[in-house]
C-alpha cells in the first residue's frame, strides 16, 4: 500500500469512528483491516513511517572488509588514480574467486561507503548577479569540422557576456597566443565595446606562473594587450571550472546545437563565417527565466561598455633570427625559407595563421604558419638564384617536392623541362628551366603556365620563346583610348603634303634616253 492510499484509508477510519459511531472491532471488520491499524488511525491522521528492515547480505558480506580496506587506502592515493566501483568488482573476481556477487551490488555498497567516508560531496553554488558591461568570461573548447573533405580539430574561442548572455565564437587551427589575442579583438568588435573585467582560467597565453591565492605572473604580451584595450583580468582557482560556469556551459550548448551534425565547410574562413551566423541566431533565444532576449540585452549592454581603441594592437610576436646555410630562418620550432644571403639578420613576425619575414623595411617572404616541430616550410622561388649555380641539385630538391605536394608544379612544367634536357642536355636544360621559372617572378606563375603550354603546342622549346609569348600583345590586355573632342583647335588644321609639284622637273628631260 502506497503512502497516498494509506492516508486516505486513515481518513475513512477516523470518519467512521467519530461520526459513524462504530467500534474499533466493527470498523476493522467492515473495512477488512487489523484492529491495530484502526487504533493507529484514531491516534493520528498521519501514518507512522514504516521501518525499513535491515536485510542480511550473505553474498556481499565476505567482500565488505576488502572493499572498506580499498576505500581507506584510496584516501591517500592521487585523485585520478583511485578505485572505481567497476575496478573493485574486477579485483574481487580476480583475488576472491569464491565470492560471487553482482557488479550492481558492489556499486551500491561502494557509493554508501564513499558517502560515509566523505569521499563524495556536493557543493552548494551561490547564484550571481552582474552589472551591464561589468564582466565577460573567456575560454577555449574543442570541436571537429570537415574542412575541404577532411575532418579537422578546431580550437574554438568563446567570450560570453554574463549580464546579457550574448556570446562570440570563432575557430582556429591552433590555440596560440596570437590567435588568443586576435579573437579578443574580433569579440570586442562583435559586442561593440570592451568589458570592464574579463575572467579566465589559467591558460598559458595569459598566465606564465601561478602564485599564491589569486595572484598570477602574467605574460608580457598579455599585459601590453590588456593595457591597450583597458580592461581588468581575473583568473579562476586551478581545477575550479565552476568559477566561470557561464562560458563553460555556453561552449557545450553551442557545440550541441550548432555543430551537430559536424559542419562541412570549404575553409577556415567559411567555418568562422558559419560560427558568426550561429552566434547571431542565438541572440533571439531566451535564457532561463529572463524577461528579454539575448539580443535585447546586448543592445542595452552596449551603452555601458568601454569604447573601442582607435587602433588595434600589434598582434604579431617579433623574433630576430639569422639566415642559416640552408637559406632558412628558425622561427619558434620550425624553419622558413627566405631569398636572402646566409648570415643576414631578419625580423620575423608571427601571426595566428602565417609568418612574415621582413628585411630593411620590406616583407621578403610570407609562409603559412606550421604548428608542428622541426619542420621546414620552403618556397622554390627563394632558391632559384642559388640553383642557377647548382642545377644538379634542382631535381631532388625539397622545395620542388613541396611545390609538387601543394599543386604548384603543373605537369606542363615537367614536359617542358624534359624537352629542354633532350635538346640541350641534362645540365644546360635544367639551367634553362630555372631561367624560365625566374620569369614567373616578373609576369606571375599563372601567365607563365599559359606561356609554357602555348610553347608546348608550338613545339618551341626555348627560354626566349617563352619570354616572347609572355610579352606578346595577346597576353597583355590594353585598354582602348577614348576619343577626345578638339573643338576650336580644328582652326589650325593643315592639309597633308603632296609630291605633285615635283612632277614639273620631269618636263625638262626627254622622254627617251638615259640621263647621265
Amino acid at each position: 500500500m502506497d503512502r497516498r492510499t494509506k492516508v486516505e484509508l486513515f481518513e475513512q477510519i477516523r470518519r467512521e469512528y467519530e461520526h459513524g459511531g462504530g467500534t474499533i472491532r466493527g470498523i476493522a471488520k467492515k473495512l477488512g483491516i487489523h484492529r491495530r491499524m484502526v487504533r493507529e488511525a484514531v491516534l493520528s491522521a498521519v501514518p507512522v513511517e514504516r521501518k525499513t528492515p535491515v536485510r542480511e547480505r550473505p553474498k556481499l558480506e565476505p567482500a565488505m572488509t576488502f572493499i572498506d580496506a580499498v576505500l581507506e587506502a584510496d584516501k591517500k592515493a592521487p585523485r585520478k588514480q583511485r578505485h572505481t566501483a567497476h575496478r573493485i568488482w574486477c579485483r574481487i573476481r580476480a583475488e576472491m574467486p569464491e565470492v560471487k556477487v553482482a557488479e550492481c551490488t558492489i556499486r551500491r555498497y561502494v557509493r554508501e561507503r564513499k558517502i560515509a567516508l566523505a569521499m563524495i560531496h556536493r557543493e552548494t553554488f551561490i547564484p550571481q548577479s552582474y552589472d551591464w558591461g561589468g564582466e565577460a568570461q573567456v575560454d577555449w573548447y574543442e570541436a571537429y569540422a570537415d574542412i575541404c573533405g577532411e575532418r579537422e580539430l578546431a580550437y574554438v574561442f568563446c567570450m560570453r557576456s554574463m549580464a546579457s548572455g550574448g556570446a562570440f565564437h570563432c575557430a582556429f587551427p591552433h590555440a596560440s597566443q596570437q590567435a588568443f589575442l586576435e579573437a579578443h579583438e574580433q569579440a570586442f568588435l562583435y559586442f561593440g565595446g570592451v568589458f570592464a573585467v574579463l575572467r579566465y582560467d589559467n591558460l598559458k597565453s595569459a598566465v606564465k606562473k601561478i602564485l599564491r591565492g589569486h595572484q598570477r605572473e602574467e605574460t608580457t604580451r598579455f599585459i601590453a594587450f590588456r593595457s591597450h584595450w583597458g580592461f581588468q583580468s581575473e583568473f579562476c582557482t586551478p581545477a575550479e571550472g565552476h568559477e566561470k560556469g557561464g562560458v563553460e556551459g555556453e561552449g557545450g550548448y553551442f557545440r550541441r546545437n550548432h555543430m551537430v551534425p559536424v559542419p562541412q565547410v570549404a575553409s577556415w574562413e567559411a567555418l568562422n563565417h558559419f560560427l558568426l551566423e550561429a552566434s547571431r541566431n542565438d541572440e533571439q533565444r531566451l535564457i532561463g527565466e529572463r524577461a528579454q532576449t539575448v539580443g535585447a540585452g546586448m543592445n542595452l549592454e552596449r551603452e555601458h561598455l568601454r569604447a573601442l581603441a582607435e587602433e588595434g594592437f600589434d598582434l604579431a610576436a617579433i623574433h630576430f633570427p639569422h639566415v642559416n646555410a640552408s637559406g632558412c630562418v628558425k622561427v619558434l620550432t620550425n624553419f622558413y625559407s627566405v631569398p636572402l644571403p646566409v648570415g643576414v639578420e631578419v625580423q620575423a613576425k608571427v601571426h595566428s595563421s602565417y609568418v612574415e619575414i621582413w628585411h630593411q623595411g620590406q616583407c621578403v617572404a610570407r609562409h603559412e604558419r606550421c604548428f608542428n616541430r622541426q619542420q621546414k616550410v620552403l618556397n622554390l622561388e627563394h632558391y632559384l638564384e642559388a640553383l642557377t649555380k647548382k642545377p644538379g641539385a634542382f631535381a631532388g630538391s625539397t622545395p620542388l617536392e613541396q611545390w609538387r605536394a601543394q599543386g604548384r608544379w603543373p605537369a606542363s612544367f615537367d614536359r617542358f623541362w624534359e624537352a629542354l634536357k633532350q635538346r640541350r642536355g641534362k645540365q644546360s636544360g635544367t639551367r634553362a628551366m630555372i631561367e624560365v621559372l625566374l620569369l614567373g617572378r616578373q609576369y606571375g606563375y599563372p601567365l607563365l603556365k599559359e606561356a609554357i603550354e602555348k610553347a608546348l603546342d608550338l613545339t618551341c622549346f626555348d627560354v626566349e620563346a617563352v619570354r616572347l609569348l609572355l610579352t606578346a600583345e595577346r597576353f597583355v590586355q590594353r585598354e582602348l583610348c577614348a576619343g577626345v573632342e578638339i573643338g576650336a583647335l580644328r582652326a589650325y588644321d593643315r592639309p597633308q603634303p603632296t609630291t605633285r609639284n615635283y612632277d614639273q622637273l620631269l618636263e625638262t628631260y626627254p622622254v627617251s634616253g638615259v640621263v647621265q
